[in-house]
């Protein structure tokens, strides 16, 4: 008991600088904010681009017909994803894509409601 009042001073120290914001200059905000700012117009082009994109795309691609443009436009369609692709018509159907291991599972479930074999 006879250290109780010390230990909550020290509690009590360790807690307000524990708190207490540390001090920035001006120049480390300035940096600081511009870099943020930086990020912020990188991650709305990229939402605009996709964005455009999608209004780009009327409907489901046809995996039989698709440019490599269009089948890269898809959602995580590599350049060599859609070079497989393209060599591997004609598909039955979009499932194939799965089946003959052009796409993973997971990548087909991104672009499912988008493919379609005509």
């Amino acid at each position: 008991m006879r250290h109780a009042p010390l230990c909550l001073l020290t509690l009590a120290l360790l807690t307000s600088i524990g708190c207490t914001p540390s001090q920035r200059n001006s120049d480390t905000l300035r940096q600081d904010t511009a870099k943020a700012t930086s990020e912020a117009a990188k991650d709305a082009k990229a939402v605009v681009k996709g964005v455009e994109d999608g209004f780009k795309t009327k409907g489901a691609v046809d995996i039989n017909k698709a440019t490599k443009e269009q089948l890269e436009a898809l959602p995580g369609v590599t350049a060599a994803q859609s070079h497989r692709i393209i060599a591997g018509r004609p598909y039955a159907s979009a499932d194939e894509l799965v089946k003959r291991h052009l796409v993973s599972k997971p990548e087909y479930d991104r672009i499912a409601n988008q493919v379609e074999a005509d």
